[in-house]
């Protein structure tokens, strides 16, 4: 008697547990289903991203800069070389190839450079300019950015400061993060993968599966026994 109510005991718990745990186990197996239907080189939108050309470097002269700076990249920019210096405090600015400084970037050349390194066929309907405290959700980077939307829903984002192409988004790399912020529930910012909530939610599936697993075996038992 006192094992059938020890393991009645476990079937109210499983129940309950069971009811707790349905809901984010749908959502992580549905979420998770969605984020495999397609090669991660097509969410990212690979095939319509266009690389940088080949740079001519027999007349570069590197910026002579009154600070010392973390790091000096050369990208190349509608054809032409670009010195992007990054101090300590991560600030970033652009010289041309003879080492002149060069202003931030203006909506006429943010287009252009949208332009050049989408490869697809869509054209370019909008330009929106943010600043690095208010950049888009699906940018990720606190970086002042001109985002260039075409008709097909794809994003290019342009580095406001350097003219670097900061990120591509495609529709469906959006739909796809949305799952993957449900799949980790943090939906708002989609990128907390430790939090109260998921432990929570994990604890509560573990729970079931292990008391459903006992309440099999010790009902198999019994069956076997008559």
């Amino acid at each position: 008697m006192a094992r059938f109510t020890a393991m009645h005991r476990f079937a109210r718990w499983h129940i309950w547990l069971g009811w707790l745990a349905a809901l984010p186990l749908l959502l992580w197996t549905i979420s998770g289903l969605v984020m495999t239907l397609r090669p991660i080189d097509e969410v990212r939108g690979e095939d319509l991203r266009r690389g940088p050309g080949l740079l001519q470097t027999d007349t570069l002269i590197a910026p002579r800069l009154a600070v010392p700076v973390k790091r000096l990249t050369l990208i190349e920019e509608n054809g032409a070389p670009v010195w992007i210096a990054t101090d300590s405090q991560g600030n970033q600015s652009r010289y041309a190839q003879d080492g002149t400084p060069l202003p931030g970037v203006s909506e006429g050349e943010a287009r252009q450079l949208s332009q050049a390194a989408f490869a697809g066929s869509a054209a370019l309907v909008s330009m929106q300019r943010f600043s690095a405290e208010a950049s888009p959700l699906d940018l990720r980077r606190p970086r002042p950015s001109w985002r260039a939307t075409f008709n097909d829903g794809t994003h290019v984002y342009i580095d406001a400061d350097t003219g670097e192409v900061l990120a591509l988004r495609t529709e469906y790399w959006r739909f796809y993060d949305l799952m993957w912020g449900l799949h980790i529930m943090d939906p708002m910012g989609r990128e907390n993968t430790s939090h109260a909530l998921l432990w929570i939610f994990a604890t509560v599936g573990i729970a079931s599966s292990v008391l459903g697993t006992v309440l099999l075996f010790r009902r198999r038992k019994r069956k076997i026994g008559g």
